[in-house]
């Protein structure tokens, strides 16, 4: 079965003849060709910046170190996406060094990007002097955000789709010639599954069930990567371990979920108190300073 579809008319049954998709890959504003991918993956970024904005005082984290932490973790993150998805498809580039760098050709994964991210973040946080725990709970909104619309960049790629199927939610790939295969959509599951992920840790942090820093990414953290790994067997575009029978997304989902679910068992069996969290922290100095310079 083909990986990739670029031409193909994309159309789902359970639409009827109401959802036929056949736009390119790229569009034109003010004359310039641009890239839907592109595009849409920015669309994702801006959406998940304005949320996290709004609410990094919630964490206690200023606007401008947000501002400071998000010019390293972007560009390191794209780094990281592609340095993982070379890692693990090395026989692609083996006699072609010079391909590694030819990001534009395609080839970068979403959990290298987590790890520069939460690397680079961490890194900002010992440096700047602020909580790792409250900054990595307000990025984990951004996340979800961000990979919840990201995914629909696959869609007007063809690409990140499942194996054949006859479910009703099916997605038929239709080329030049007529012929049509129907698949999984999994790039419509993932984004699904991150949208709820992503108003359940609203819920969650609006109605105060957060009770310490980290929680609220370690419930990301889990979320993700038990969803990550059942996607992830319906691929067709795996990368896999070395050449084993092993999806490296698959078993790196299922151990983060593990490790993830362990943290959140440990903290939850015993008791926090509020005054603890960083933004507590952060508030009550502010309080202090206040009160002394009167």
């Amino acid at each position: 079965m083909p990986q990739s579809y670029p031409d193909a008319a994309i159309t789902f049954p359970m639409f009827g003849n109401a959802f036929k998709f056949t736009a390119s890959e790229t569009f034109h504003l003010f004359g310039l060709p641009l890239h839907w991918y592109g595009t849409i993956i920015a669309i994702g970024f801006i959406l998940a910046y304005l949320y996290i904005s709004r609410r990094s005082r919630e964490f206690g984290i200023k606007n401008d170190d947000l501002i400071d932490m998000l010019l390293w973790a972007v560009p390191l993150s794209i780094v990281g996406a592609r340095i993982y998805y070379v890692v693990f498809n090395f026989a692609l580039y083996k006699g072609n060094f010079a391909d590694v760098f030819k990001i534009w050709n395609g080839g970068i994964a979403i959990y290298g990007a987590i790890i520069a991210g939460v690397i680079t973040v961490i890194c900002v946080c010992h440096h700047k002097k602020i909580s790792v725990g409250a900054t990595l709970d307000l990025f984990a909104f951004g996340l979800l955000i961000g990979q919840c619309i990201g995914r629909w960049g696959n869609f007007i790629n063809r690409e990140a789709f499942g194996r054949e199927t006859t479910a009703f939610c099916r997605m038929g790939l239709t080329d030049a010639s007529g012929a049509t295969v129907y698949v999984h959509p999994t790039f419509l599951y993932e984004s699904l599954w991150n949208l709820v992920g992503f108003l359940l840790l609203h819920l969650v942090s609006k109605k105060g069930g957060r009770k310490y820093d980290g929680q609220l990414f370690a419930m990301y953290v889990a979320w993700y990567g038990f969803g990550r790994a059942l996607i992830e067997g319906l691929r067709t575009d795996s990368l896999y371990l070395f050449g084993s029978g092993i999806r490296v997304s698959q078993l790196v989902g299922g151990v983060t979920c593990f490790a993830a679910l362990a943290f959140l068992a440990v903290n939850g069996s015993v008791p926090h108190d509020r005054s603890e969290l960083f933004v507590s922290r952060v508030n009550a100095a502010a309080e202090s300073s206040e009160e002394s310079a009167e």
